[in-house]
């Protein structure tokens, strides 16, 4: 990337999302994630608030999936993915990662992303993902929403709050990374700077299959 291909349009879009703070980003995140067209604004900023909350308290646990690192992240709007089978696996693509660093270096936000930053935290998020999916922290996050859609007696069902995940990985990311902002700043700073380029990197930066 060179400082043309940045333009004025694309530098004062990224200008507005700096502008906002983790929690609007969140908030945004869950209001573009179906099911929740027409909730309330103020509770979706109470989810994205208490799922950020959330990711931030976990502790921090040695990735347990392998590593892989590939190309055509860009082609396909991607940085990083998870994968359960065969076998537990984080693919991270290179090109992605590359044009992250360089548009930290481009917009000056070097102190809110150091050196190797982005690698460490993509690897955080997903490693988030693995534990959301499988133990106990599936169900706690759920009970942290209160996100109810039934009572019955004594008994309470927490329903799934579609995108909650994703904030938590990130805001995980970010304390356990040491990183100046969620990295939901930089994707979305990301995907529009990539955007005149690559059409389909608008979409989120991180893959998830089962």
């Amino acid at each position: 990337m060179t400082t043309a291909l940045l333009d004025r349009a694309a530098r004062t879009a990224i200008s507005a999302l700096e502008a906002d703070d983790d929690i609007a980003f969140g908030a945004r995140l869950l209001a573009n994630t179906p099911t929740h067209e027409g909730r309330d604004p103020e509770l979706l900023r109470h989810w994205a608030r208490t799922a950020g909350a959330f990711g931030a308290a976990l502790p921090p646990v040695p990735a347990r999936a392998r590593i892989l690192e590939s190309d055509g992240g860009l082609a396909k709007g991607i940085l990083a993915r998870y994968t359960s089978r065969p076998v537990p696996t984080v693919e991270l693509f290179t090109d992605t990662l590359a044009l992250a660093d360089e548009l930290i270096d481009l917009l000056g936000w070097r102190e809110l992303y150091p050196a190797g930053s982005v690698r460490a935290a993509a690897i955080a998020h997903e490693a988030v993902h693995e534990r959301l999916h499988h133990g106990p922290a599936k169900k706690a996050l759920k009970h942290a929403l209160g996100h109810v859609v039934l009572r019955a007696g004594r008994h309470t069902l927490y329903g799934h709050v579609a995108g909650a995940d994703e904030i938590a990985a990130h805001a995980h990311a970010r304390a356990v990374c040491g990183l100046g902002r969620s990295p939901l700043l930089l994707t979305a700073a990301l995907a529009t700077a990539a955007e005149p380029r690559h059409g389909s990197a608008a979409g989120s930066p991180h893959g998830r299959e089962k």
